[in-house]
């Protein structure tokens, strides 16, 4: 029989071979996990790379060297007006009515728009609360016939490639209900085309200023927007340019801190727009009170 003090330099080596595969082992494991968990995000369909970017946090500094302006703001008196519960009750319902008829046109009139009414629902969707008062937003009005047709060749482009690629078959067939498809015929008669530009940091004369939660603040801004537009009486589509950011950014000149986060064709409604019989959930389906 073999001595057991023999044997146990035998099972250390066997047990350091063991431990050895086996960490061998967890470490290809979780490099394959990683390689899959980087697969999975590249290939998801609705991301749109253009609008990638992790500067929604404070003190990130993904977007190259920040250089922050210490400045003291000056704090004033404030008010706003004081309205009866009636006359309260009654302003709230009229802004319901008058949001309520608001829907996503796709068929805009070539009639042309007041400028000046273009300047104030911009002006408008400029009050809108922004991370630290950052206004991170950039809105570029679009007339030119030209750049319009332009801007809409690439759009179309990327949206056929969306809707028989990349899109899920899901997204495709609950879209059919809504008959849109990539052909976006309003980008050319709408008088007005407004992209609407998410700063991911601004430039100051020191450098590059953080801009705190950008796609939250200007999505905020398109909300007001959309009011403004409603308001006004005219009509628009919300548009998801996906993966057109880059080469529109080129055709209008627009700096590389600026990723394109929505494009809203403006005008009239043409006299043959119609809309689905779509109805929204009432209010108990999307209030909670506690």
């Amino acid at each position: 029989m073999i001595p057991f003090s023999s044997l146990t330099p035998v099972f250390i080596a066997v047990i350091c071979i063991c431990l050895a595969l086996l960490w061998n082992h967890q470490r290809k494991t979780k490099g394959e996990n990683k390689i899959k968990t980087e697969e999975r995000i590249s290939s998801r369909p609705w991301a749109d790379e253009d609008l990638r970017d992790e500067t929604e946090l404070a003190g990130d500094q993904s977007a190259g060297d920040i250089q922050e302006e210490d400045l003291e703001v000056q704090h004033v008196p404030y008010s706003s007006p004081r309205y009866s519960e009636d006359e309260m009750i009654r302003r709230a319902n009229e802004f319901y009515q008058l949001m309520n008829a608001r829907r996503s046109i796709r068929f805009i009139s070539e009639e042309m728009v007041p400028r000046e009414v273009i300047d104030s629902v911009i002006r408008t969707a400029g009050t809108a609360p922004s991370g630290a008062h950052t206004e991170p937003w950039t809105f570029v009005v679009v007339q030119d016939t030209e750049t319009k047709h332009q801007i809409r060749a690439i759009i179309e482009e990327e949206e056929e490639i969306n809707y028989k690629k990349r899109m899920g078959k899901k997204w495709v067939s609950d879209l059919k209900q809504l008959r849109t498809n990539w052909i976006k015929d309003y980008i050319d008669t709408a008088p007005y085309l407004i992209l609407v530009f998410k700063q991911i940091y601004g430039i100051v004369p020191t450098g590059k200023k953080t801009h705190y939660y950008n796609e939250i603040s200007v999505s905020i801004s398109c909300g007001i927007l959309l009011a403004a537009l409603q308001n006004a009486g005219l009509v628009t589509v919300t548009t998801t340019p996906l993966n057109c950011g880059p080469r529109v950014r080129v055709i209008l000149g627009r700096p590389a801190n600026e990723k394109l986060l929505l494009l809203l064709p403006v005008g009239y409604p043409a006299k043959e727009a119609t809309v689905p019989d779509l109805k929204r959930k009432p209010l108990d389906e999307i209030m909670v009170f506690v």
